[in-house]
């Protein structure tokens, strides 16, 4: 809350229902039932007045209940001058039943009014209404000082202490709510990182093997409109049907990996390299599952970096080495360099950049570029 300790409101949160338990609610019901019993029984239990005198006092306390219902409307609106008129009428309401000799609801009302303004009116304008109520109790009770004194001191008290229970209502009131919107806004924050990774996973797969089929499909047009020979257009043909058949199982492999299905990353990094001659695959280090995005990134960088393996560096040797550490995985594909692939002038697809992008989304790193005799391409994750 800010502002002003004498002039700022309690909360609305705080002047509310909202929060309060059914325990309490029934106490506050039954306390403003005692407080109507008490001020009918007041009316009704003076036997200087009359059958008319008794009726007028049942329409006072009528009154005085519909004023108290508009007062705490009023406050919970943050209604300063409407909320003071109120208060005002309920104590000329007391001050009247004083004069006609209906002392017990006046005593009532003016109690009444002083917890009243403690609990639910800024601190600057319920301290001087308190003191007018208050100080109208303690002229009209018949008891003597030191107990007026003490009643007083507590009515006081129990006004402030109702004050202070509804304000710590109210922050908790508030931090519930922002703990509710933290909560939605952290699962549409996952639900937007999902779609984001089920992108990427689409992409991945599809990206460079639609892109590798175009090349194929297109040479096989080319080749049917300089009428080549059957031989090479169905090599075309028969190429792009395996490109198909690759990006089909790499589209199921990453269903499985969204649904959580991952084989173990030795064996799909066995079974990537056993199409390729002259690759083989290293693991050191102590073998443990991966998190699901890093293992996911560790198969695709694998897969990507075999792939630029196939487009520019044919007939080349590949050593794939995987390496676990204590606070990551590495990821090693190193190539002794070869002769450019059909495929060398393809679309990049994922590509370089695709991979480093993923490697950083995760903490990581990727580092690429040519050695002494090939291309390395090396991926570090932390786990």
């Amino acid at each position: 809350m800010t502002g002003n300790v004498w002039t700022r409101w309690p909360s609305r949160e705080a002047l509310g229902r909202a929060g309060t338990t059914p325990a309490r609610r029934v106490l506050v019901r039954a306390v403003r039932l005692l407080v109507l019993a008490l001020l009918l029984w007041g009316a009704f239990s003076q036997r200087h007045v009359g059958v008319g005198g008794a009726v007028a006092a049942v329409a006072g306390v009528g009154l005085a209940a519909l004023v108290s219902w508009a007062y705490f409307r009023t406050t919970y609106a943050h209604r300063l001058l409407p909320s003071l008129a109120l208060m005002g009428v309920l104590l000329g309401i007391g001050a009247a039943a004083e004069a006609t000799g209906f002392r017990g609801p006046a005593l009532v009302i003016w109690c009444g009014c002083g917890i009243g303004a403690l609990e639910r009116l800024p601190l600057g304008a319920a301290v001087p209404v308190a003191s007018v109520a208050l100080a109208s109790y303690a002229a009209s009770t018949n008891d003597v000082w030191l107990s007026t004194a003490a009643t007083v001191a507590g009515m006081a008290l129990a006004g402030y202490v109702l004050r202070l229970d509804a304000e710590a209502r109210g922050s908790a009131q508030r931090l519930l709510a922002q703990e509710r919107a933290a909560r939605v806004a952290e699962a549409e924050s996952a639900a937007l990182a999902e779609r984001a990774r089920i992108a990427r996973e689409i992409h991945d797969v599809l990206a460079h093997s639609l892109s590798a089929q175009l090349v194929h499909l297109e040479a096989a047009r080319l080749l049917i409109e300089n009428d080549a020979d059957r031989a090479r257009i169905l090599e075309r043909v028969v190429a792009a049907r395996g490109m198909a058949r690759e990006g089909l199982a790499e589209t199921r492999q990453a269903l499985s990996a969204l649904r959580g299905e991952l084989t173990p990353l030795e064996d799909f990094l066995t079974g990537l390299v056993s199409s390729a001659a002259g690759a083989e695959v290293t693991v050191t280090g102590e073998r443990r599952p991966l998190p699901a995005e890093a293992s996911q990134a560790v198969r695709r960088v694998a897969q990507e970096a075999l792939t630029n393996v196939r487009k520019h560096a044919q007939g080349a040797e590949v050593a794939v080495r995987l390496d676990y550490s204590e606070h990551e995985v590495t990821l090693n594909v190193r190539d002794s360099g070869g002769r450019p692939g059909e495929l060398g002038a393809a679309g990049g697809g994922y590509g370089l950049r695709g991979m480093r992008e993923r490697a950083e989304l995760l903490g990581g790193s990727l580092e690429a570029g040519p050695d002494e005799e090939g291309f390395v391409v090396t991926l570090k994750v932390p786990v």
